[in-house]
């Protein structure tokens, strides 16, 4: 599926009108389950991308690999929006991820497709999934798996997914390397779709709120997550390098 997208800062972003993400979301479900010459590897993940994601994705070779290879990357920060247009007028559509999660699984849903959640401590997941289920009653949970894995589990839990053939994995916090144990693992899972979302299964187990709408449409949800933990303050000199390396590019028209 070919989707409109930019490069910025040598980093893929696509351009998704809210209007059209229902659609892309749907097509995006219908081709995983078609036959295809693509490696499990490549075409399969959905990439939220924050300003620490784009500025990973510049330094790390294999996280860049992770979002170059996925099917769909969508901003979710507005200094990505912002930095986009400075460079090249061009306006991409930035998105909550709590709400993006809630039209992809209104989807699976709609299709009585089949999700497998992994991630989390055990009783952050079994309400996480208690809460799902009571949310979205025809949505299949074909299996869940906690974080915490030994590495002599991490076969079984890998076969367990690959057997369960989800039309989407929904992983988040507690997995050894994050996101990137989906990348490394791609090949000996499955063919459907997966999602990272760092606290996801804390807030759908309510141990987490997340932003307020009028705080997001702000741009002021880093300073939220700055309050509750004054360590990521520190953020501050990522995103001051951030706005030098907009200059460079504008400067030099790179």
């Amino acid at each position: 599926m070919d989707l409109k997208k930019v490069v910025f800062l040598n980093v893929p972003v696509h351009i998704v009108p809210p209007d059209e993400l229902s659609g892309v979301i749907a097509r995006l479900l219908n081709d995983q389950q078609k036959p295809s010459g693509v490696s499990p590897a490549k075409g399969r993940n959905i990439v939220l991308l924050s300003l620490a994601d784009l500025l990973r994705a510049r330094r790390n070779n294999e996280y860049r690999n992770y979002v170059l290879n996925a099917a769909l990357v969508l901003p979710i920060s507005k200094s990505i929006v912002t930095g986009i247009r400075f460079l090249t007028e061009r306006e991409v559509f930035r998105y909550m991820p709590f709400d993006f999660v809630i039209t992809l699984l209104s989807l699976l849903e709609k299709q009585e497709q089949s999700l497998y959640l992994l991630g989390g401590k055990k009783r952050i997941l079994r309400k996480a999934e208690k809460n799902i289920h009571a949310t979205f009653p025809r949505l299949k949970i074909v299996g869940r798996h906690h974080g915490s894995m030994r590495k002599g589990e991490e076969s079984a839990v890998k076969e367990a997914i690959r057997k369960s053939s989800p039309s989407l994995l929904l992983a988040g916090k507690g997995i050894r390397k994050n996101e990137l144990w989906i990348y490394r693992n791609s090949a000996g899972i499955n063919s459907g779709l997966r999602f990272w979302c760092s606290d996801l299964l804390k807030v759908f187990a309510d141990k987490k709120r997340r932003p307020s709408y009028a705080v997001f449409e702000k741009g002021l949800d880093g300073l939220v997550f700055c309050l509750r933990n004054p360590f990521r303050l520190f953020r501050i000199f990522p995103f001051l390098r951030y706005n030098i390396l907009l200059l460079i590019y504008r400067v030099f028209k790179w």
